[in-house]
C-alpha cells in the first residue's frame, strides 16, 4: 500500500491517498530508485534556544503540552536529534558564560546554574517523549575574559597555555554538569561558526588554532576525565572556498584545503574527531568533504533561519537544503529556532521557527517551515537510509528506506503548475504509481 501527505499554502497535511494511481512500471523519468544505498540517518531536530522556552512559558498549560507534544513525540514531528549552547548564544535571552571570574583557570566558580532556569527545563520536557535523544552542544562565546576583546561578541580566544588548558577544563565540567541533570551531551562541537565575527556572541577560530585546541588540549582533557562525549570539527560556517577576501593588496584567498584538511591530515588531532558539522555557506564545503573524507560522519547543524516573515518562499528554501546536505551525505539536519515569539531579538534580527507564539495575545501559529520539517521527520525515521535516484525530480525529491523496509519519497513540485509525477522502484513491481503534483507543494509518499 502507498499512502500520500500533501501540504500546499493553502491546504496542510491532506490524506491524498485515494487519488494515487498505482503501476507495475520498471522505470519512471520522473523519479525512480537506482538500487544503491547510502548513509544512515540519525534522525532531524531542533535546537534548545532561551527565547523559545521563555515564550512556552506564556500559553496555557495545555498548549504547552501540545507544542512540546508535536516536536519530540515519535507518532508527531519525532525530533530525536537536538542542539543546544554552551553558554550564551544569538537567541539567549541575554548575554552570559557559566564563568565570569576573571583568571579563573581552574574553573572553581564554574556554574550551569542559568539553565537551570531555561534550557535544561527545556531539555528536560523533550526526553518526555524521547528518553534517548541525542543531544549536540557548541558554545557562541567563550568565558568574556579569555578573549581580545573582553567581550561576548566579535573577537578571539587569546591562545594561551593557561587559556586553552581552562576552556578544555571548561567543556569537561560541562559536560559533567549536565550529566548530573540527566542530560547526556553525546558531542561537543568546538565552535560554533568559526568564520563568524558578529555582534552577538561569536569567536573567530583559524585551522591551526582549532587543530592545536583539539588534539593538544580539548581531546587529552576529555580521556583525562573519562568523557566520552565525542568531539566534532564544527560548527563550519564555510570556509567559503575559492572566495576573496579584503580589498586593494590586501585581498586573500579563502581556501578549503587550507582550512579543512590542514586538521584532517594531522593524524593526532584526527584521531579526536568524530565528525565535522556544516551549516550556512558550509553548504558550499559538504560535497567536498564527503568526497574526500568518506570514512568521517557529517551532519547539517543549523538551518538557515530567515528574517522572521516565515513566508512560503523561505520554506521552499528550506526543502532545498534539506535535499542537498542529505544528498551529499549529511546524517541529521538541524532545524533552528523551534519557537520564538513575534518581537525583536536581543541584537536586532528576527527569524523564522516553527511555531510563533504573539506577544500580545499568545496565540500559538505553525509556519511553513513546521509543515516542511514535518514532510520528513514525521515519515523518514532514525537509521533510514538514503537511497540512490534518478530522474528530471532529483533536484526536487529524495527518497529513503526506513528500518522496518518501508520507503518513503518526498517530494516537492517547486512549479507554479501541476505537474504529473510518476515514481518506479524497479526492485518490486509493486511500488510504482503515478499522481499530479499540485502547485508549490510539498508531498511525502510512504510505500510498504
Amino acid at each position: 500500500m502507498t499512502t500520500w501527505t500533501a501540504t500546499t499554502q493553502d491546504d496542510r497535511l491532506v490524506d491524498k491517498t485515494s487519488e494515487i494511481e498505482s503501476t507495475n512500471s520498471a522505470s519512471a523519468s520522473d523519479l525512480q530508485l537506482d538500487g544503491n544505498e547510502y548513509q544512515a540517518l540519525r534522525g532531524f531536530g531542533g535546537c534548545f534556544n532561551e527565547l523559545g522556552w521563555l515564550p512556552l512559558q506564556t500559553v496555557t498549560e495545555e498548549e504547552r503540552d501540545q507544542i512540546i507534544k508535536e516536536l519530540f513525540s515519535p507518532d508527531e514531528m519525532n525530533f530525536t536529534f537536538n542542539r543546544a549552547p554552551v553558554g550564551a548564544n544569538d537567541f539567549a535571552d541575554h548575554w552570559y558564560s557559566y564563568d565570569e571570574t576573571d583568571g579563573d583557570y581552574e574553573m572553581e566558580h564554574f556554574s550551569v546554574e542559568h539553565d537551570e532556569k531555561t534550557l535544561i527545563p527545556y531539555i528536560h520536557r523533550a526526553q518526555e517523549w524521547q528518553p534517548d535523544m541525542q543531544l549536540f552542544s557548541s558554545p557562541w562565546s567563550p568565558p568574556t575574559w579569555m578573549k581580545r576583546p573582553k567581550a561576548y561578541n566579535y573577537g578571539r580566544l587569546v591562545q594561551t597555555p593557561e587559556n586553552l588548558k581552562a576552556y578544555a577544563k571548561y567543556f569537561v565540567k560541562y559536560v559533567q554538569a549536565y550529566a548530573e541533570h540527566g542530560i547526556t551531551v553525546n558531542q561537543l562541537h568546538v565552535q560554533n561558526e568559526v568564520f563568524a565575527d558578529q555582534k552577538f556572541p561569536s569567536a573567530l577560530w583559524d585551522s591551526e588554532a582549532l587543530k592545536v585546541f583539539i588534539r593538544d588540549y580539548l581531546g587529552p582533557a576529555f580521556d583525562e576525565a573519562g568523557i566520552d562525549t565525542d568531539i566534532w570539527l564544527g560548527t563550519l560556517n564555510g570556509p567559503e572556498d575559492m572566495a576573496w577576501t579584503g580589498g586593494g593588496y590586501g585581498m586573500k584567498l579563502n581556501n578549503y584545503n587550507r582550512f579543512v584538511d590542514n586538521i584532517l591530515f594531522d593524524d593526532d588531532a584526527r584521531k579526536y574527531i568524530k565528525g565535522i558539522a556544516y551549516q550556512w555557506a558550509g553548504q558550499n564545503c559538504i560535497a567536498r568533504t564527503h568526497e574526500s573524507w568518506p570514512e568521517i560522519e557529517l551532519i547539517q547543524s543549523e538551518s538557515e533561519c530567515g528574517t522572521g516573515d516565515n513566508s512560503w518562499e523561505y520554506a521552499e528554501y528550506i526543502f532545498h537544503l534539506i535535499n542537498h546536505y542529505l544528498r551529499n551525505g549529511a546524517t541529521a539536519y538541524t532545524y533552528w529556532n523551534m519557537i520564538l515569539d513575534d518581537q525583536d531579538s536581543t541584537w536586532g534580527w528576527w527569524q523564522n521557527s516553527l511555531f510563533t507564539i504573539t506577544a500580545d495575545k499568545h496565540e500559538v501559529r505553525r509556519n511553513p517551515e513546521y509543515y516542511v520539517m514535518r514532510h520528513f521527520s514525521h515519515y523518514v525515521k532514525p537509521g533510514a537510509k538514503v537511497l540512490g535516484t534518478t530522474g528530471h525530480f532529483n533536484s526536487m525529491a529524495i527518497a529513503f528506506r526506513n528500518p522496518d523496509g518501508t520507503v518513503v519519497v518526498v517530494v516537492q513540485n517547486a512549479l507554479d503548475e501541476e505537474r504529473p509525477f510518476e515514481f518506479a522502484d524497479p526492485s518490486s513491481a509493486n511500488r510504482g504509481f503515478k499522481v499530479t503534483l499540485a502547485p508549490r507543494s510539498f508531498n511525502t509518499f510512504v510505500l510498504d
